[in-house]
């Protein structure tokens, strides 16, 4: 029978399938190697098994951070507010993938102890870590978050200024109209897209002449459909 230092990353599958959740454990806990202690954390993430928070919330601390990842990702999908607040920790992890990962499971936790660490979050150097951070709080959803998410909308990077926009619109605050509205204008496609679509979300009337302006002096073909998509729903087509 082989011990925990004996398994490869294909005994972890199989194991996995069996659906042997305390062997994985045993795995993510024992095993020298980092590939398959990996394996083992985003196998894990598989079962929603409250078992598996505590081994995995140590492996937040795994020196190697494609561990620490995975264990993240898992976390959020097992859903296990235990794991809130040592996901806020690795917010501030030395790799992005990390504080990425830990940004999306804070989004599935949806739990407002996150909010704060997430504000400041925004801050990331990472466009990536930015957009999960922006995606995060959307999905919270608390009145605080609003003015931040405003200041990301005029960020140098189109994608930080389009997840912004689409944070904002899941929100639904009305807050968010007029700086969504000159979003309409902006020099990226799928920015000013979104924009559109998020103003459709709000539901706000004052949004219905900027939306028709911009559907007669906006050419690009994406951006003209979420534009009648969100007159549709304001009920003006």
């Amino acid at each position: 029978m082989k011990t925990s230092d004996d398994v490869s990353k294909s005994d972890v599958a199989k194991i996995k399938e069996n659906g042997d959740v305390e062997g994985l454990i045993d795995i993510v806990k024992n095993q020298r190697d980092s590939k398959v202690r990996e394996a083992a954390a985003e196998a894990l993430g598989s079962f929603g098994d409250s078992r598996a928070v505590e081994v995995l919330i140590e492996a937040l601390k795994d020196m190697h951070w494609p561990v620490r990842e995975a264990a993240a990702l898992s976390l959020g999908r097992i859903g296990d507010r235990r794991a809130v607040e040592p996901l806020i920790k690795i917010l501030k992890d030395s790799y992005w993938h990390v504080r990425e990962a830990a940004a999306l499971s804070l989004g599935y936790l949806e739990d407002e102890r996150a909010v704060e660490a997430l504000i400041e979050a925004l801050g990331d150097e990472d466009e990536s870590v930015v957009c999960e951070t922006a995606e995060a709080l959307g999905k919270i959803s608390v009145e605080k978050a609003v003015e931040p998410l405003k200041k990301v909308l005029k960020d140098d990077n189109y994608l930080v200024r389009a997840c912004s926009t689409t944070a904002l619109g899941k929100m639904k605050d009305e807050r968010a109209v007029e700086p969504l509205t000159q979003a309409l204008k902006d020099t990226n496609f799928l920015v000013r897209a979104y924009a559109a679509t998020a103003l459709g979300k709000i539901g706000n009337e004052g949004a219905i002449e900027p939306l028709k302006t911009a559907l007669n002096e906006d050419k690009n073909p994406d951006v003209q459909q979420a534009i009648k998509g969100a007159l549709d729903k304001l009920g003006k087509k």
